[in-house]
């Protein structure tokens, strides 16, 4: 059955009623089916004004966002530190997720590595508390795999860590179905974070269906395909700062990007009917995975704006029809492009 367009009597595109919840995985616990990533606040993404971004926090948490993301190679442990006086005046109302993994080399910010070793595990679960100003992680993260050390002992030390009360949760970032499986088999995974959108599905090939099996949450990042599905850009190291890091991602740059900028067409189309905005619709698609694939889907878009914080709230609202869907699901297979220069650390590149 077609499901009618938002009609003006009930704009959802533009409303910013509070969020709906969604379990975090069989934890018991719920938060709002949307979250929050907040790298971009102090991050990556170029320039930023931390007024704004400290409001769009705040304004986060009014409309339902309970589920704050970060990690401690965000800036060496910056971002973290950014998070912090909000983290602890909202510290009964939210759900902090922060991750470990890649270490940064201080003398050379572009050389990253990847340590999954315990003693490294419990030495980041220390600091990431410190700067954090808190004496537990809601939601701790391996943000990548490092394939050397068997992910038995990661995760063994990692639930030494929810035995000590300094963690609650355990989750997973950018593993194969294989993988998860096995940390599952050690404690219970409560979500699994992989980059998931119109146009990056190659983890519904086999780590969705596991994440489903288990009883994982599945939390997708850069479920906006770092702002290019917006239209904001198109030709990253044209458009955007020095410092932006989207300028050496191979999809966002050069012919590719000229190619897949124009996938966006049918996008366009779809939200004008709407009322809506690409990235509404973009994120629309995304929430509907839950549908499609049976388990609990929270995407994290990043923003520091209220006002796209705001838009992309909405965005969970928003019902699409299957003519739509279908018409979306087509992109992914024309993008051109890698989603990483390198994909070794991703779970594609070890499936």
């Amino acid at each position: 059955m077609t499901i009618p367009k938002t009609s003006p009597e009930t704009d959802t595109a533009n409303s910013t009623a509070a969020l709906a919840r969604a379990p975090l995985g069989s934890t018991g616990d719920e938060v709002g089916v949307q979250g929050l990533g907040c790298m971009g606040m102090s991050f990556a993404y170029g320039p930023t004004d931390a007024r704004e971004a400290r409001a769009t926090l705040e304004r986060a948490l009014e409309l339902g966002v309970t589920l704050y993301d970060t990690a401690d190679m965000y800036g060496a442990g910056e971002n973290e530190k950014f998070l912090a006086p909000f983290v602890r005046a909202h510290r009964d109302d939210i759900v902090l997720a922060t991750k470990f993994a890649i270490r940064l080399d201080p003398d050379d910010p572009a050389r990253r590595t990847i340590s999954n070793d315990p003693a490294y595990i419990r030495q980041c679960a220390d600091a990431s508390l410190r700067r954090l100003g808190v004496d537990r992680i809601d939601l701790y993260y391996m943000h990548r795999r490092d394939p050397d050390v068997p992910i038995e002992e990661s995760v063994g030390a990692m639930a030494e860590l929810v035995a000590q009360g300094k963690v609650r949760r355990l989750g997973l970032s950018e593993v194969t179905a294989d993988e998860l499986r096995a940390a599952h088999a050690v404690h219970p995974i409560a979500a699994v974070q992989s980059e998931w959108s119109l146009f990056s599905r190659d983890i519904e090939q086999k780590v969705v269906p596991a994440a489903a099996e288990l009883g994982t949450a599945l939390v997708p990042y850069s479920p906006l395909g770092r702002g290019f599905l917006t239209g904001a850009f198109v030709h990253a190291e044209e458009e955007l700062s020095e410092d932006d890091l989207r300028r050496y991602f191979p999809r966002l740059t050069g012919p590719n990007a000229t190619a897949n900028a124009a996938l966006l067409a049918p996008l366009r189309e779809i939200a004008a009917a709407h009322r809506a905005t690409p990235a509404q619709i973009a994120l629309a698609w995304v929430h509907h995975r839950a549908e499609a694939h049976g388990l609990p889907v929270i995407p994290i878009p990043g923003t520091r704006r209220r006002t796209r914080l705001e838009e992309n709230t909405a965005a969970a609202r928003l019902v699409l029809d299957e003519a739509e869907l279908k018409t979306l699901d087509a992109i992914a297979a024309r993008v051109a492009g890698e989603r990483y220069p390198d994909m070794s650390s991703t779970s594609a590149g070890r499936e």
